[in-house]
């Protein structure tokens, strides 16, 4: 049974996380992808490279512009992660690929977008939430702004957004039978996901109180984590009444909770987290899991990276499921793709005689392990 990208073709120009996991969705559910590393690197560390193959392009050389453009005219998609004007200026801008190839999907994966003040400048995952206004809803009440890693904007807003712009833009293709260009910005992509937290502040509701005091940022003691027994932690989520009485009865507070304050009394908050706080401490994460576990009462265990299930990709499609990675014991051999492992068997695929690659070889203009071999 064939995973529903099957048959797609995807160019991804080698680059930092956000473009090679908007990649990886595409190739988790059937999409070849070909991704384009420097001729000179020796070893690209991308761990998000399952299921891909690679081709070492030296995109400095004229022969080897040329032997992408060609590449292009046979692609469904292109992923490119540069800023704004370096594929212009390396003559393999949209237009000139498009004109090429005018059922092409080009995806431009930035930090700022496109145009604008910070357009050209450099950037990271926590300059884009900074911007976008996202960063300033996250962190403790007078505290400094927390930031939750790099998820965010590099791989939620970047680079996940930037998968979503292909296949919206491959769905008109078909019915238009042209490609477009997917201008996939990181601070327009956490700036949307953030619709919620700012349409709700726009109504006047939830979010009128400093950060860290509301009832989702860490303020209300029903939703935060605690510390346990032995040194790990538990996620509290008991929003609903419903589940707040749960959560009490789980705390051993049920007999008490005449007596307690009201659970959207925002006052008493802090007392209620401190109560909270030395009631966890009573007991270790194993114990809690075995009073909560199963409930209503939205009180699950913070797990260590180390304790979390391979990821898989998402969501999941029951007629067209999406590609099977190999279990734990053999993902090292597909993260760390080999520079250039595949370069041969793309260009032949694409059409290149062995005239052309020993050229291309000669010309300084390709790459690969044992391609000098195979092709002198």
């Amino acid at each position: 049974m064939s995973a529903p990208l099957t048959g797609l073709k995807v160019l991804e120009i080698a680059g930092l996380a956000p473009a090679p996991f908007a990649g990886k969705v595409l190739s988790d559910f059937g999409a070849d992808v070909v991704r384009i590393d420097r001729s000179t690197s020796v070893m690209n560390l991308d761990v998000l490279a399952q299921n891909k193959r690679s081709l070492a392009l030296n995109l400095k050389s004229p022969a080897g512009i040329e032997a992408l453009l060609r590449l292009s005219e046979t692609a469904d998609v292109i992923i490119e992660p540069f800023r704004p004007g370096v594929m212009e200026r390396l003559g393999l801008g949209p237009d000139v690929m498009l004109k090429r190839n005018p059922k092409l999907v080009y995806a431009r994966m930035t930090g700022f977008g496109q145009q604008g003040h910070y357009a050209k400048m450099a950037g990271h995952d926590i300059n884009y939430l900074a911007i976008s206004g996202v960063l300033s809803t996250l962190g403790k009440h007078d505290d400094k702004p927390a930031f939750p890693i790099n998820l965010l904007a590099d791989f939620a807003g970047g680079g996940l957004m930037c998968a979503l712009g292909v296949l919206l833009a491959l769905q008109e293709r078909a019915r238009s039978g042209k490609g477009q260009v997917v201008d996939a910005a990181m601070i327009d992509g956490v700036s949307y996901l953030g619709s919620f937290v700012y349409n709700m502040h726009k109504a006047g509701a939830l979010f009128q109180t400093p950060p860290g005091t509301g009832q989702l940022d860490g303020g209300a003691p029903f939703y935060d984590t605690y510390k346990t027994k032995d040194g790990r932690f538990m996620a509290v989520g008991a929003i609903e009444a419903d589940f707040y009485e749960l959560l009490l009865q789980g705390l051993g507070l049920e007999k008490e909770k005449d007596h307690l304050p009201e659970q959207m009394d925002m006052k008493s908050w802090p007392k209620m987290k401190e109560m909270f706080t030395a009631i966890f401490l009573t007991k270790t994460q194993e114990e809690w899991v075995k009073v909560f576990d199963l409930t209503d009462a939205c009180v699950t265990p913070v797990l260590e990276y180390y304790e979390m299930p391979t990821p898989a990709p998402a969501p999941r499609l029951l007629r067209t499921p999406s590609r099977q990675h190999s279990a734990d014991a053999g993902q090292d051999e597909e993260m760390f793709l080999e520079v250039g492992g595949q370069s041969k068997a793309i260009l032949v695929e694409a059409g290149f005689s062995e005239e052309e690659i020993r050229d291309l070889v000669a010309k300084n203009a390709i790459a690969g392990a044992g391609l000098e071999k195979a092709s002198l």
